[in-house]
């Protein structure tokens, strides 16, 4: 099926075309050829070239139209039915619109072309970022060939997630130990208690931040919260598409509320459906600058997170009773937390309890506490 000639170029070197003819019938049905410097390497192409054809089904395979990586990708973020997540279609959206890997065809993505990407990002990025592009990619590659015919080889990602693991290009991401001080919080909820007195109309950060600490949900979830979900008689709320790393859409779970978590929601107008109508963009990004204002380093809204577990370990809770809480559906995560040992409620006596939990029609007193936290 497959033959090659070899050819004198103008500067002394020889080529070498590696062709394959399929007839059936007497009638040429496929054609391709592919021209390499050393014959080895032509040979190589056409015994792989063959072994893809021979299958039933392997022509008619050969003969679809080709695709970029990119465009798979496209397809990937169009099709899927289900929201994939705004970070994996951030990502997979920059893999498109701004990396080479992008426009090679699907046939030819090799193991070493991925690993070329990962080390053009590990110039830019952590480890652990490139490890995490690698794995949004690898969701691609998993169902390219079986939902639409694409030829992209699962095993090359296998291949190149190996080879960059142990190049050290890419790592597991860091267990974060950060904890938000006392001091921390209170010149954050100075800040946005006084913002609030301002712009009245601006988004409530002084209820969201003790919610999200005392709760211990991640922003996302936070946004997503419904009264209609809320179990007051049992101290409960249906936490929607809790994230979990196979399978985030569909996996509600009912988790326990603390008492200061309820409180802090009780203390929200039902205007809406949602009981933190808020965009968790809007929020992330107000609160990382808040800090950059207040000189406060190295803190995320996720660690406020971080901060309610730890305390939920603090008050001699069990790992069973703070899954409850937290959600997590595997103990093993939570054994990082282990070493932790009972300890006093830093927060018995915190102020921006009492400071915070007024009622909403009591506006002038609200006021008057605000500013007197910042006083």
């Amino acid at each position: 099926m497959g033959t090659i000639v070899s050819k004198p170029r103008k500067d002394g070197s020889i080529s070498h075309c590696a062709q394959i003819l399929i007839k059936r019938k007497g009638k040429i049905v496929h054609r391709e050829s592919k021209v390499f410097s050393r014959k080895r390497a032509a040979q190589a192409w056409l015994n792989k070239r063959e072994t893809e054809l021979s299958p039933p089904g392997g022509l008619e395979q050969a003969q679809k139209p080709s695709k970029t990586l990119g465009e798979v990708i496209k397809r990937y973020i169009e099709d899927h039915n289900k929201n994939i997540g705004r970070t994996k279609s951030q990502v997979l959206e920059t893999i498109r619109e701004q990396h080479a890997i992008a426009d090679l065809d699907c046939t030819e993505i090799r193991s070493e072309h991925i690993v070329e990407f990962a080390k053009q990002l590990s110039q830019n990025v952590q480890p652990q970022t490139v490890g995490n592009y690698l794995s949004h990619l690898s969701a691609v590659f998993s169902i390219a060939r079986a939902a639409w015919g694409y030829p992209l080889n699962k095993q090359v990602m296998e291949d190149a997630h190996i080879v960059c693991k142990r190049l050290g290009i890419t790592s597991k991401s860091k267990q974060r130990e950060r904890r938000p001080s006392l001091e921390e919080l209170d010149k954050l909820l100075k800040h946005f208690c006084l913002s609030q007195t301002k712009y009245p109309g601006s988004t409530p950060m002084q209820q969201i931040i003790p919610f999200a600490l005392f709760s211990t949900r991640r922003l996302d979830e936070i946004c997503r919260l419904t009264w209609a979900d809320f179990d007051k008689d049992h101290k409960r709320i249906w936490v929607r598409d809790m994230k979990h790393p196979g399978e985030k859409i569909g996996n509600d779970v009912l988790v326990d509320l603390p008492d200061r978590a309820i409180s802090f929601l009780e203390n929200q107008d039902e205007v809406d459906e949602k009981i933190f109508p808020y965009n968790p963009r809007t929020i992330s990004t107000t609160f990382t600058r808040a800090c950059k204002v207040l000189g406060i380093e190295d803190l995320h809204f996720h660690d406020l997170r971080h901060e309610g577990i730890s305390i939920l370990f603090e008050s001699g809770l069990t790992i069973p009773h703070v899954a409850a809480v937290s959600g997590h559906r595997s103990w093993t995560s939570l054994k990082r937390y282990a070493h932790i040992q009972s300890s006093a409620d830093k927060y018995e006596d915190w102020d921006w309890l009492n400071k915070l939990l007024v009622t909403t029609d009591n506006s002038t007193e609200s006021s008057s506490q605000y500013s007197t936290a910042e006083s």
